[in-house]
């Protein structure tokens, strides 16, 4: 059952690998954060990293942090370095996680690339959502999260 609405930022642990940094849940206390999973062969997740880079720049003032996680969809996906160069060239500079074994994408129940969680500053869900639509679905939990007036 997927992660519901209030549910605990699950641990981070279990990367393969981090890059531009590994981050803990923990460390996470206190902060807006927005989770989200991606894959190297997803075409719709490389269409949407500009805009999650976006809000990653536009909104850490007010204290969102960003994290990625890079969950295989198959098997060429766990090419670790063809994940580098694809981080790279999207330009993806919030720490990142690869997760080849699905460890820390089992704990968040998931099963969609794209996939988007937002939690709030206590550290519980306040949004999901995935898949093609799911970047449109998370922007309003997202500035709410974030104490953001929408039109």
């Amino acid at each position: 059952m997927p992660l519901r609405s209030g549910s605990p930022l699950p641990e981070l642990s279990g990367a393969t690998e981090w890059v531009n940094g590994e981050v803990s849940s923990t460390e996470l206390a206190g902060s807006p954060v927005l989770v989200h999973f991606w894959a190297k062969s997803c075409p719709i997740c490389h269409d949407n990293m500009p805009q999650v880079g976006e809000w990653r720049d536009q909104y850490a003032a007010s204290g969102l942090k960003v994290i990625a996680i890079h969950m295989p969809r198959e098997d060429a996906d766990t090419n670790v370095e063809a994940v580098h160069a694809d981080l790279n060239s999207m330009g993806m500079t919030e720490p990142c996680a690869i997760d080849n074994q699905h460890t820390i994408g089992d704990r968040f129940e998931n099963q969609l690339w794209p996939a988007y969680y937002i939690f709030d500053g206590e550290g519980n869900m306040r949004g999901r959502a995935g898949g093609y639509a799911g970047l449109k679905m998370i922007e309003a939990p997202l500035k709410r999260v974030l104490g953001i007036d929408q039109v």
